[in-house]
């Protein structure tokens, strides 16, 4: 097995929990601080236009926070470089970046309208690059590494690095799908498994790092971890969710042990 494959938690479900009674508890901040505490490499947050969980408010504390308490711990903020100002306050992805300056952009093909992430980009369209190219070089220049949200799609990871793009993520529902409804012994299992590593070996050769997420678990995880050439993983549902039963530190270093076998 290769080298241990980091962990960054996504903290949109705190904040989400505590946008159901609009007060302070739990604390956003107070949990990034309990994972970073139980050793994550990273903290991920995915602020929507809507602001349904993350606030812009959360994206300058949580900055801050790293920026001035823990320079080590990476900040991955994740969303649609296409998403311009809206009214309530969210003044458009790019000048999020801009004032965050986080160490890592995922971009996110997503909607206002979506419950979660569901699909990576097609890059099949020339402008659409060019467009996406032009959002990459932005961030990178505000000293971000930036990641795209691809489904394990060869054809569509040919064109990634005509954006410019340092990584990419792979969208890994399709294969927690496949452990949940045919069990981790499956033929769909394999077949998954095969096809994301094959993903994960194209994107190495055409010199872009490979991070996952989305549905991975504490049950799929140690399958997955499998798939040559992963760098990072994102996780949030399942870790938070995880927490409400054994606790956050101890659920983060639940998945760390997963990761660092």
């Amino acid at each position: 097995m290769g080298a241990a494959i980091s962990l960054s938690v996504n903290l949109n479900k705190i904040a989400w929990l505590r946008n159901a009674r609009q007060g302070g508890r739990p604390s956003v901040v107070g949990a990034a601080i309990d994972v970073i505490n139980a050793g994550a490499y990273g903290i991920t947050i995915h602020p929507r236009p809507d602001q349904r969980h993350i606030t812009v408010t959360d994206v300058a504390e949580l900055s801050t926070l790293l920026h001035e308490q823990y320079p080590d711990v990476e900040l991955n903020i994740e969303g649609n470089p296409l998403a311009g100002a809206r009214a309530g306050g969210y003044p458009g992805f790019d000048a999020l970046i801009e004032s965050a300056r986080p160490n890592q952009c995922t971009l996110v093909p997503d909607s206002d309208a979506q419950l979660t992430s569901d699909h990576g980009w097609n890059l099949d369209d020339a402008t659409q690059r060019a467009r996406i190219g032009q959002s990459v070089h932005h961030y990178q220049a505000l000293g971000a590494r930036v990641s795209l949200f691809m489904d394990p799609d060869l054809e569509q990871l040919e064109h990634v690095p005509e954006t410019g793009a340092n990584r990419v993520e792979l969208y890994t529902e399709s294969f927690a799908d496949a452990v949940k409804q045919h069990g981790p012994e499956s033929a769909e299992v394999a077949e998954s498994l095969a096809n994301f590593s094959a993903a994960s070996q194209r994107a190495g050769e055409l010199g872009l790092g490979v991070n996952a997420g989305h549905d991975l678990d504490l049950d799929n995880l140690p399958l997955f971890r499998q798939v040559p050439g992963i760098l990072e993983v994102s996780i949030g549902h399942a870790l938070i969710s995880d927490a409400l039963e054994m606790g956050l530190k101890s659920a983060v270093r639940a998945y760390l042990d997963v990761l660092e076998e």
